[in-house]
């Protein structure tokens, strides 16, 4: 394994999701393969539960992996519950991160979904932690990340949980951008069919013919950066690897899991919910996170 070193964070005061926490933030510097040079970072509170389950949290853009520990709750949980995080840090102006390179695209061929894939083995051998309990979540940029990760990673998340983002492939850039924005795909005017979308993730890991994580995919009516018209698309996208009906929910269950929130049940790996007036970004749910994932 590749040496590696720490670098300690000071404690950011300031959040009342850090105020209180059972350890700090840490750096780690050589976890492994990472052209694109993407941060990591790690919470690792001062209980771990044995075999402890790991989150990968992303942020969006403008934000760092530093900032996403400040402004969510997952650091608090991880004191309670034991286990892991993991909070990428994007290398790119602007901080977004490339979902839009065919490198980042497809699966080990580079770009910065590689250099987060690589942190995943590097925690389950550096703290103990579980392989079959690892799960990824982000927001906006990073919820974008978030599904590009379950569609070519699929092998490493148990399950996945997207805030505010768009399907894995819609960002694509026909040029070779790195990091490039898509105002097609933003604006809510990508439409493909669930089988189109699902053959479109199905060759970011070609010859793959295993599962795919569980997905919970969350957006707000009146989000104008990224419009609500994506959620429908991330669930055909899902909808056509799980084998379920996009347009058909098994079930709706209004005002779940906040008032004004609506859960389109698609089946035991599929739920989109669509929070009423809420623009961009919809609010992390933390403990509604847990239970998706099972901890």
């Amino acid at each position: 394994m590749a040496r590696y070193a720490w670098t300690l964070l000071a404690p950011l005061l300031l959040s009342p999701f850090v105020s209180g926490l059972t350890s700090t933030l840490q750096q780690v510097t050589n976890f492994g393969s990472n052209p694109t040079n993407v941060g990591m970072f790690v919470y690792k509170p001062t209980t771990v539960a044995a075999k402890p389950a790991v989150i990968v949290a992303i942020h969006e853009c403008t934000a760092s992996g530093q900032v996403y520990f400040e402004s969510t709750p997952y650091a608090q949980l991880a004191d309670e519950f034991g286990f892991i995080v993991i909070y990428p840090s994007s290398p790119n102006s602007g901080t977004c991160w490339d979902v839009s390179s065919k490198a980042t695209l497809t699966h080990n061929a580079g770009g910065d979904s590689f250099g987060i894939a690589n942190m995943v083995p590097f925690a389950i051998s550096t703290y103990g932690a579980d392989s079959t309990r690892v799960f990824v979540t982000g927001t906006s940029s990073g919820a974008m990340m978030t599904n590009v990760m379950a569609a070519v990673y699929p092998e490493l998340f148990r399950a996945a949980s997207v805030y505010s983002g768009v399907a894995a492939g819609c960002f694509l850039s026909n040029f070779g951008g790195v990091d490039a924005w898509n105002s097609t795909c933003s604006e809510g005017l990508v439409s493909q069919t669930q089988q189109a979308w699902a053959a479109q993730v199905r060759a970011m890991f070609p010859g793959y013919t295993g599962g795919y994580p569980p997905i919970q995919e969350y957006h707000g009516t009146a989000d104008t950066t990224l419009f609500p018209e994506n959620l429908g698309e991330e669930v055909k996208e899902w909808a056509g690897i799980f084998g379920y009906n996009a347009a058909a929910p098994t079930q709706v269950l209004s005002n779940t899991p906040l008032a004004g929130y609506t859960k389109s049940i698609y089946g035991p790996n599929l739920q989109g919910i669509l929070a009423q007036g809420v623009g961009h970004t919809v609010p992390v749910q933390g403990n509604e996170d847990l239970k998706w994932f099972g901890i």
